[in-house]
């Protein structure tokens, strides 16, 4: 569990020929996970739109025309309606996303405590991302019974500025110093496709692997283009630089859950399929990623089905 990774070691290994990284993913891989499980995990929108920063790939910003309806902060029992569904079609992971640059004081940061206290009482794994948060925030999150603090990095730190100025890369990570500082494991990953260079993933790599401890939990996402946003005119990734970026991350953080997060919709199941092979171990199911479309959950059933693999069952099970 290396935290002294140097960038030219993270870009010698990213630059490896594909199938010999592909092959070297999955032997450490196999070496700290179970070689056929996929954790399931939801992820839900629980306060959408409206959001007055300015990233520029989401569909959430008040400043883009997007058409995403913007909605107040959702009751507990919806909610925990939602959880109780997302368990019982195999979930273990339930994760609760809000439009908030700062995640609020008062009623509303009191109403989602009361969410989080009620989703972990079913057993599951609790995450949420409400944007940034304060170290007493965070404190009062885990007491609550939050397992996980969703914050990305999004990009590397050269390029972050050409894709969001309401927040500074140092602010991600004083969040992050506040989850980890409260006992809450750090989810944190990135996007590809916003028209960044391989230098800028190896960048984004090389920050995520040398964060000490490093991230329990690492979403590599794909963009969505969203209309409106102004990223919507972006050309398509090649879908080979996920499965190099998910290979990478796996050899740099070896005991982390590498999570397969948002694009999956634009990729071909061969992709996805060498995406699993290169050491994603997780999935996030359900027909909308916040406000991004998803494949079908019987479509992702079927084909986890069809590779051989298994849902990772709670703990304790």
């Amino acid at each position: 569990m290396r935290t002294d990774w140097t960038r030219q070691e993270v870009a010698a290994l990213y630059h490896r020929p594909l199938l010999d990284l592909v092959f070297a993913a999955q032997q450490v891989h196999r070496q700290h996970h179970p070689a056929n499980q996929v954790q399931m995990c939801r992820l839900l929108s629980i306060k959408t739109g409206g959001c007055p920063e300015d990233c520029a790939y989401c569909p959430q910003s008040a400043r883009y025309q997007t058409g995403v309806q913007r909605d107040h902060l959702m009751m507990t029992d919806e909610i925990l309606a939602a959880a109780r569904q997302a368990k019982s079609d195999g979930a273990t992971r339930f994760c609760m996303g809000a439009a908030w640059r700062q995640a609020p004081q008062g009623r509303e940061f009191d109403s989602v405590l009361e969410s989080v206290r009620a989703v972990a009482e079913l057993g599951m794994e609790v995450c949420c991302t409400l944007g940034m948060i304060t170290p007493e925030q965070a404190l009062k999150l885990k007491q609550a019974g939050l397992t996980a603090y969703n914050h990305n990095l999004d990009t590397s730190p050269e390029f972050y500025s050409t894709i969001i100025s309401t927040r500074t890369y140092q602010e991600r990570l004083d969040t992050l110093a506040s989850v980890r500082q409260a006992g809450i494991t750090v989810c944190c990953g990135g996007i590809l496709g916003m028209g960044e260079s391989d230098d800028d993933r190896i960048g984004l790599l090389h920050q995520l692997a040398t964060l000490d401890p490093q991230p329990e939990s690492v979403p590599i996402n794909m963009l969505v283009r969203a209309p409106g946003t102004p990223l919507s005119g972006q050309p398509d990734l090649d879908p080979l630089i996920m499965v190099r970026a998910i290979a990478t991350a796996r050899i740099l953080m070896p005991k982390a859950m590498v999570r397969l997060a948002a694009g999956r919709k634009q990729m071909t199941r061969e992709a996805v399929c060498l995406c699993f092979l290169a050491g994603a171990n997780s999935i996030f199911f359900g027909e909308r990623l916040l406000t991004t479309p998803n494949p079908p959950p019987d479509e992702d059933a079927d084909f986890v089905r069809e590779l051989g693999l298994e849902a990772m069952q709670p703990a304790g099970s």
